[in-house]
């Protein structure tokens, strides 16, 4: 079949094969233009399929040489649908690393439930022994808890309503928006979902059934950014659950003896989570201009690589006063943040195709999917049901 794109609200509902392939390809070949890194050598991403888990994945695999282990939770194809981006970028890395002579395996189930826990520790008892780096990055918008209840996350404020910029992406126009104030059990289902409690069950998990080698390292994702997007992200509902899963970190430090525990506070790219959230979309838009025309704009990839090269395996390991790693070190240099927050004041729908890269981020947008990629035949007949190796039918 023919595959195109089908947008609906801040997803795409069609995913490529050969574009995700493509995608995957690349991501590849540009950690295998850098430096080596000395680092783990045994690997488990939990969230390892689409955007940052995925270039984490990548980086660990061809530039430590790791054998990895994924968990994701994506869908094959079935009928007319596609499988989705995620399903597809799995399937290509698999086939990748298995080319090149590198472990990889993968588990397709729900992240949060036991079940999916017990799997992954057996599949580490029977190929790999331990693991010694874990990264946790699952963005979900929702989880079914211990006892039955499912709760969602909502990307609200805290303490008061905001109204501020956004954008229609399809439009290319400017509007203002008004994000609600959460509840607090809002709140609370927004921590249980994205904070640290299951990154700590996991952790408990494998240490408890002797898979976590002495003196691993692992780290969770976050992001802080500038002061417009703060009531929405960094004191907003998210915020909440950032600043939970922060803690974890620190705690899991004094639970597990030898561990290395870090949040890594990384830059604001365009991703699958990120396109959610009213106001970033066109705070991407602006950066995404300003960070290109400075020579500082980084993708997943860049930014993974320089998680797993100069940060989690340099010794010691770089962190800021608070004991965070911070990959959105170029995106907070205060050239950028000072002419993002000039043009924000005067922004109108007259200047913004001047000061925004709309195209960029659509570019962006739709390679998530496996769509606009050089090189890519998008005309050509290709079949949507796609093998994972690893998983069995």
């Amino acid at each position: 079949m023919i595959i195109e794109p089908k947008i609906r609200g801040f997803i795409c509902t069609t995913a490529h094969p050969a574009g995700c392939r493509e995608n995957v390809r690349e991501q590849i070949a540009y950690v295998r233009s850098q430096p080596k890194t000395e680092g783990g050598k045994k690997a488990l991403v939990i969230g390892s399929s689409t955007g940052y888990g995925l270039a984490t994945r990548i980086a660990l695999a061809y530039s430590c040489g790791a054998a990895t282990l994924g968990v994701q939770f994506e869908k094959p194809a079935a009928g007319k649908r596609t499988a989705s981006a995620g399903w597809y970028n799995t399937a290509a890395f698999e086939a990748f690393a298995a080319a090149d002579g590198l472990y990889a395996k993968t588990v397709n189930g729900d992240a949060y439930s036991q079940q999916c826990k017990d799997e992954v520790i057996a599949q580490i008892k029977a190929d790999l022994g331990q693991v010694d780096v874990v990264i946790y990055s699952l963005a979900a918008p929702r989880r079914t808890l211990k006892d039955g209840t499912t709760v969602s996350s909502v990307l609200k404020t805290t303490g008061s309503d905001y109204t501020n910029k956004t954008i229609d992406l399809k439009e290319r126009t400017l509007s203002e928006i008004t994000i609600p104030q959460a509840s607090e059990e809002e709140i609370a289902h927004t921590v249980a979902v994205m904070g640290g409690e299951d990154w700590e069950d996991w952790m408990l998990a494998l240490q408890g059934a002797g898979v976590l080698a002495e003196g691993a390292v692992t780290a969770a994702y976050s992001y802080i950014g500038p002061e417009l997007t703060h009531p929405m992200y960094k004191d907003g509902s998210i915020g909440r659950a950032k600043d939970h899963l922060f803690a974890t970190a620190a705690k899991l430090a004094q639970e597990i003896p030898g561990l290395r525990s870090y949040l890594s506070v990384n830059k604001a790219l365009v991703t699958q989570s990120s396109a959610a959230i009213p106001i970033v979309p066109l705070y991407i838009s602006l950066l995404y201009k300003v960070m290109k025309e400075k020579g500082l704009h980084e993708g997943c990839i860049e930014q993974m690589y320089r998680l797993v090269h100069d940060r989690l395996y340099a010794e010691p390991t770089p962190v800021d006063g608070e004991g965070r790693i911070r990959l959105d070190d170029w995106e907070m240099k205060d050239e950028v943040q000072a002419e993002i927050a000039r043009i924000w004041e005067g922004l109108n729908d007259d200047n913004l195709e001047q000061y925004a890269d709309i195209d960029g981020y659509w570019q962006d947008f739709y390679q998530m999917f496996g769509f606009d990629l050089p090189g890519v035949d998008y005309q050509a007949d290709v079949d949507p049901d796609v093998k994972i190796p690893s998983i069995a039918e």
